[in-house]
């Protein structure tokens, strides 16, 4: 039997694979008006393809919890009825298919208000449909960024209630895993890494104070997200900058056994993000040895993703205990079908469509 395509239990949902879609931003809504925030047909499709291509989870990009939290003005949010309304679309689809409907709930933080990439992906002036971002510290991500405002006690205690928000109209949406972005450089992260927080208050200073709002976040989002299913969080294992202060992995195997102990199941190890300039070392599969280690000195269960492009490779990682799922984020954009392909490789059952799977195998 194929790691790669064994079931894995969180909580009490069974994900049917370890071949996760990862969440990636499509900047596809309409940035203003009554569809602001909106899923659109082209979401509907986009995921939709991807769980009937046999992905055993597929994820959201990262939905906003707020207007200014999302990092473009074409981003998805979840902060009112039509938005869950469309969203709930999606994940009845991603679940006719057989796959488990996750979504990512984000805050863009200091990164927030940015053009289109395709168009450059440059901070937004108000006057052309930007806003001012906010942030741990009045730090901007770039010199091109604008200074955030940094954010009072108040308005941090609104962003916790926003992520337990946006989750209560995801669970009523149909989506059966939640996860938290603290990643890349975006809100949460910024307060976690030194190098994006110089506040001397609660929430500032030493890892207690830095890793505060990751913790309020969860625990806002477990106390209303039911005990049977499971939340995931995404975390930057390291922010890859050497020499000044900043997030480290040790840092991270700290703050995932403080997740675990308030309610997250499974932790998705990406890197980097909080700074423009971080010499980043890639390569295939380059960030696995931090979803290894987090797994091994946590004993939290772990994601891997980056460059893992090949069905092997992917089975190499589950089947060595490295991590207990793969996320693949441009190699489901190439090809949506890469776990039927995947599981034809390794000898499991692809999971095609009855549509098509009645027509595969007659010709087989």
């Amino acid at each position: 039997m194929s790691a790669l395509f064994e079931p894995l239990t969180l909580r009490s949902l069974t994900v049917p694979n370890r071949i996760w879609l990862a969440p990636m931003c499509m900047y596809s809504a309409a940035p203003e008006g009554p569809e602001a925030g909106v899923a659109t047909d082209f979401h509907l499709a986009h995921l939709g393809a991807r769980a009937a291509g046999g992905a055993g989870l597929v994820m959201t990009e990262a939905t906003a919890v707020s207007p200014e939290g999302r990092i473009s003005p074409w981003d998805l949010g979840l902060w009112n009825d039509r938005q869950q309304q469309e969203l709930a679309r999606i994940a009845a689809l991603v679940k006719s298919h057989g796959a488990v409907p996750a979504i990512q709930l984000a805050h863009a933080g200091r990164k927030a208000a940015t053009d289109r990439p395709w168009l450059g992906g440059k901070p937004l002036s108000i006057a052309a449909g930007g806003w001012q971002p906010v942030g741990a510290s009045p730090v901007p991500f770039s010199a091109e960024h604008q200074v955030p405002d940094e954010l009072t006690v108040e308005e941090i205690q609104g962003v916790v209630r926003a992520f337990a928000e946006a989750a209560r109209r995801a669970l009523a949406a149909g989506f059966e895993a939640v996860e938290v972005h603290g990643a890349h450089g975006y809100l949460i992260h910024s307060f976690l890494s030194p190098h994006s927080n110089h506040r001397t208050d609660a929430y500032g200073g030493d890892f207690a104070g830095r890793s505060r709002i990751a913790l309020e976040v969860v625990e806002a989002v477990r106390a209303v997200w039911p005990a049977e299913l499971p939340v995931l969080y995404r975390t930057s294992a390291t922010d890859w900058l050497e020499g000044m202060p900043s997030w480290t992995v040790e840092d991270t195997v700290r703050l995932a056994k403080e997740l675990h102990a308030a309610g997250v199941d499974l932790l998705d190890a990406s890197s980097a993000g909080i700074d423009p300039d971080a010499k980043i070392e890639t390569g295939p599969g380059f960030q696995v040895p931090f979803a290894a280690r987090i797994r091994a000195e946590s004993g939290l269960p772990t994601g891997a993703v980056g460059l893992i492009t090949e069905p092997a490779q992917a089975e190499q990682i589950v089947a060595s205990g490295q991590a207990d799922v793969v996320s693949l984020g441009r190699e489901l954009l190439r090809d949506a079908y890469w776990p039927q392909r995947a599981a034809a490789e390794l000898g499991a059952e692809p999971r095609w469509p009855v549509q098509y799977g009645y027509t595969l195998r007659k010709r087989a």
